[in-house]
Order: C-alpha cells, then sequence, then structure tokens
C-alpha cells in the first residue's frame, strides 16, 4: 500500500511541477517554430508513458497484494498482451522519432539565398567570417593557420581576400533573412549554441558542420558554448545582434577583410603605446586573440575570469598568501610561463599553461604593457602599503 501511495504521489507531484514549473522554452526568435513543436511531441509522450508506467505499477501492487489463502497463476506467456506492447512501444517510438527525423533534415538544409556565416570556435572564445563583396568564402588550410590568421585562409586565393573577418565575440545579423552558419573548431570540440534561435551544433574538430535559420525578432541574443571543453567553458559566451538589413549592412562595412590583415595595422593606432616596437604590440595582440588570452582577460577593465589587463602592467597585485608582487616585465614571463606557481587574490587557478616562443612571449607581454598602468594615485597607495 505504501509503495503505491508513493507512486501515485510522484506522479502527480511530477504534472504540478511541470505545469507551475518556471523553466519554460525562452520566447521563440527565429523560424524554427517546428522544433519546439517536436519538443512538445517527446514530452507528450515520454509524460504519457511515465503515467501509464508508474500508474500501472501502483494498481499492480493494489490489485496483488499479499492475501491469506491467495496464490499465484502461473502463465508464462501471454501473446495478446505481447501483441498489444509491440503495437504501442512502436507507435511510441515512432512519435518520438520521425517528427524530429523531419525537422532535422530541414534545419541542415539551408535556402539558397542564404546569407553565410562561418562561426570558428576557440578556446574559449568565438570568431566570424562573412564571405564579403565576392559572396565566397575562400580557401582555409590548416597549415596557413596562426596568429594573425587564425582562420587559416589562404594568401594566394583571391576569393578569400575580400572576406569579412569578425575578431570578436559579437556578430550582427540581419532581420528576417535566412542564415547558413558553417561551423568549424580550431582545436576541441564545441557546440554553438543561441536558446531563442532554436540553433544549435556541435563544432567537430577536422569537419565543417552546419545548420540554418531565418531571425525573426530583432534584439540582442546571448551565444553560449554547450559542450564543456575546458576550464574556461562557461566564460565562452558571446552575442548575437538581430537588426533591420541598414544596420546590419553599416556594421559589416565596418569590419575588416583579410585583405586588411594581412596588410596589417595602421601605425597610427598604437603611437599612445607605453614602450615597445608597434610591430611586437600587434603581434601580441594577435596572439593575445589567437591563444585565447581574451576568453579570461579584458582589455577595457570589466571583471572576467582573469584579472583585466587594463592598468596591469606596473601594479601592485595581491596573492593568496597575502604577499604582493609588482607587475613587471619579470612577473608577467614568470606567471605566464607557470600560471599555477602563484595565485593571485579573488582569482580561481584555472589558467592553463600556454606555448609560446621567445619572441611570442615577448610580444605578448609588450601588448600587456602598452595598456597602461594604474592610475598614479593607487600605485602610490599601493606602495606605500
Amino acid at each position: 500500500m505504501l509503495f503505491a501511495a508513493v507512486l501515485i504521489a510522484i506522479v502527480v507531484a511530477s504534472v504540478v511541477f511541470h505545469l507551475v514549473s518556471p523553466w519554460w522554452t525562452t520566447p521563440l526568435a527565429s523560424n524554427w517554430q517546428s522544433m519546439d513543436d517536436t519538443l512538445t511531441i517527446t514530452l507528450l509522450v515520454t509524460g504519457f508513458f511515465f503515467i501509464a508506467v508508474n500508474l500501472f505499477l501502483a494498481y499492480t501492487l493494489l490489485r496483488y497484494r499479499h492475501r491469506e489463502r491467495a496464490r499465484a497463476a502461473y502463465e508464462p506467456e501471454n501473446k495478446r498482451l505481447e501483441r498489444w506492447l509491440t503495437a504501442i512501444t512502436t507507435v511510441g517510438i515512432a512519435a518520438l522519432l520521425a517528427p524530429g527525423l523531419l525537422v532535422y533534415a530541414s534545419y541542415v538544409s539551408a535556402p539558397r539565398d542564404a546569407l553565410v556565416l562561418e562561426v570558428l570556435g576557440q578556446q574559449w572564445q568565438w570568431r566570424y567570417r562573412f564571405p564579403g563583396a565576392g559572396g565566397k568564402l575562400g580557401a582555409t588550410d590548416p597549415r596557413f593557420v596562426s596568429a594573425t590568421n587564425p582562420f587559416g585562409l589562404d594568401p594566394a586565393d583571391p576569393a578569400g581576400r575580400a572576406n569579412i573577418l569578425v575578431d570578436s565575440n559579437e556578430v550582427h545579423l540581419p532581420l528576417g533573412r535566412p542564415v547558413k552558419v558553417l561551423l568549424r573548431s580550431h582545436d576541441v570540440l564545441h557546440d554553438f549554441y543561441v536558446p531563442p534561435i532554436r540553433a544549435r551544433m556541435n563544432l567537430v574538430p577536422g569537419m565543417v558542420t552546419s545548420f540554418w535559420f531565418t531571425p525573426t525578432q530583432a534584439g540582442r541574443y546571448e551565444v553560449l558554448c554547450a559542450q564543456l571543453c575546458g576550464v574556461g567553458h562557461s566564460q565562452m559566451r558571446g552575442a548575437m545582434v538581430v537588426e533591420d538589413e541598414a544596420r546590419f549592412q553599416a556594421w559589416l562595412q565596418a569590419q575588416p577583410t583579410f585583405a586588411m590583415a594581412l596588410a596589417g595595422p595602421a601605425t597610427g593606432t598604437l603611437a599612445g603605446a607605453a614602450g615597445g616596437d608597434a610591430a611586437k604590440i600587434s603581434q601580441g595582440q594577435a596572439l593575445s586573440q589567437s591563444k585565447g588570452c581574451v576568453a579570461c582577460h579584458t582589455v577595457d577593465g570589466s571583471p572576467r575570469v582573469g584579472p583585466t589587463w587594463k592598468g596591469l602592467y606596473g601594479k601592485h597585485e595581491t596573492m593568496k598568501d597575502g604577499s604582493t608582487a609588482l607587475v613587471d616585465e619579470a612577473y608577467l614571463r614568470s606567471f605566464i610561463r607557470d600560471p599555477q606557481a602563484r595565485q593571485v587574490k579573488g582569482f580561481q587557478p584555472i589558467m592553463p599553461r600556454i606555448e609560446l616562443s621567445d619572441e611570442e612571449l615577448a610580444a605578448l607581454v609588450a601588448y600587456i604593457q602598452s595598456l597602461g598602468g594604474p592610475a598614479p594615485a593607487d600605485s602610490a597607495q599601493k606602495a606605500q602599503r
């Protein structure tokens, strides 16, 4: 009796929890209503069997509970019952699989006129590429991958030189226009996921995966990585901004092309750098992107997994053991080489060891130095401590 009551209580509590649960799907912002419908069908089918099986168990516990002078009848098989169970199970499985297969077939078959967007995932950041004026993505090859060419674009391919590169976690897309997304991984398995768009797909190293969608609601949507990809997985976030065509085109035209990246940044943009060669600082900036440093360290002073690089050079940093250290060239070199040797107070020791040549290390340190030091008042106060 007790077990039967517990099973009935579990069924009732589960149904009530579902009805009052706050964890509903986010508002739909794309054309994939069919994906929501498929999820609803799955929930209804599995919910039906969950309720039916548990209530049947409760019934059998009550109907065939132990009684005096009662004997169980031996029945080795029941052909009729087996046929019913086989038929019901077959219908249930078909109801689960068929809608999903139909929706997935459409999900990976993009329209011919879809805007092409390539997504490159790397621990722990996102990058994006558009075809550009030529309307074609340039050829790529792993042997061309470098700090200044993370996509591995072939410099000799004319189509690739017009490609538009977005070296940022934020990407803009036009409202009401189909978008075909091509996905590649720079290192390990990632998953590109935008909940309101109902869009997600694995980024598998060594291959290109794809899907498509049409944004139907303007707004700013969070991009997540839905595969555990390392210690910084939770920080692998980005943004998808959906806007009207005119604003999208204005944003797109402001992004650099691969040809501009090959030419290198204008020296004038580095005029304010405190010490160091402009080319070395440019190399360090590229390394901070290609090695994934920007996933944990910001350059605008905002907090993240690791200390911000803005105003870091020359600062007195407090360690977990209470000691302080001056952030100079020697400090940065030793910390980058062996990040687990010391722990900065207020930050978890999750920084991985990054393989860098002496030249690359010097460039990265020069870039951090170029981002400036602490305010004079803060520096003096730290020194007095």
